[in-house]
């Protein structure tokens, strides 16, 4: 039986406790993950409430203690029950938090990657449409590891052609949420491709297909696209530097030095990205990195 919207009990229910979730909103700032198994065990509570709600309208209620009072007694005892039930848990809440956990961007902080590559994937996260990655990729700490860890191939890759090293970074950050989103083979090993760099006709190399997101006339549109399989993070490093020194397509982007907004609104122009918000959030991205060229 499905409860309607407009019952009494149920927005009883839903309003019980508006400091909880003023609590729980707070907390989605502060600690996303943490709030994500909260929502999910209110969520559960609720459905519980509904379930138990349906039960009693299955059951005759004609007794000489039937009545509007002892109703909504009833009513109050099912609601305890539920979110006692949800504490414990009976598996649902656990289960929503690890298929939005997996989904998350395909929920995150992936930015696109056009042009020769043709695509993008684009941002998403749990608590807003315009977020921009997996809840622990906002730590600061997290994203101090994943720089440490790329900064050495950043350096090594830039020497040649000069293409700057926050620069890398921060397209390396974006299009994989901080490392939290990095492109898989099908056997579900890591690609290291952290550019979100396609494989083209002249892609001699393995190939990693997965779904992602691009914007045909502002419009976003799932696909699924090729992209390159690199050996390690050394080679998907060496080849986006390779691709950015010697298309011509990105020559404007070299000549911007070290202008992040300058750099970011050029690799959009180039067509790097179909994301329209692509350059904005690449520079938000590169304002993070404490890096030098």
């Amino acid at each position: 039986m499905v409860m309607p919207l407009n019952d009494p009990s149920m927005l009883r229910s839903l309003a019980a406790d508006s400091q909880s979730l003023d609590s729980l909103r707070a907390q989605a700032k502060q600690s996303p993950d943490k709030a994500l198994k909260a929502a999910a065990q209110q969520f559960e509570s609720v459905f519980l409430n509904m379930m138990l709600k349906s039960m009693r309208e299955a059951t005759p209620q004609d007794g000489m203690f039937d009545n509007e009072q002892t109703k909504m007694f009833t009513g109050m005892l099912d609601q305890q029950f539920a979110q006692n039930m949800a504490t414990r848990g009976v598996g649902l809440a656990d289960m929503m938090v690890k298929q939005l956990s997996r989904n998350s961007g395909a929920l995150d902080m992936k930015g696109a990657a056009a042009s020769e590559r043709g695509s993008v994937i684009t941002p998403a996260s749990l608590a807003t449409s315009s977020a921009a990655a997996i809840p622990s990729a906002y730590n600061a700490d997290f994203q101090q590891a994943f720089m440490n860890r790329m900064l050495p191939h950043a350096q090594q890759a830039s020497q040649p052609g000069g293409v700057p090293v926050h620069m890398m970074l921060g397209q390396a950050a974006l299009e994989s949420g901080w490392g939290k989103h990095e492109i898989r083979n099908a056997d579900g090993t890591n690609s290291h491709n952290l550019f979100g760099i396609k494989a083209g006709s002249n892609w001699n190399g393995k190939v990693a297909a997965v779904t992602t997101t691009e914007y045909e006339n502002g419009v976003a549109r799932k696909q699924v696209q090729n992209f390159r399989a690199y050996p390690s993070y050394a080679a998907a490093f060496q080849d986006y530097a390779q691709l950015i020194n010697n298309n011509p397509r990105y020559a404007e982007v070299l000549q911007q030095g070290g202008d992040h907004a300058g750099m970011a609104q050029a690799m959009q122009r180039a067509g790097y990205a179909t994301d329209p918000n692509y350059a904005n959030k690449l520079v938000q991205v590169m304002s993070k990195l404490d890096v030098k060229s």
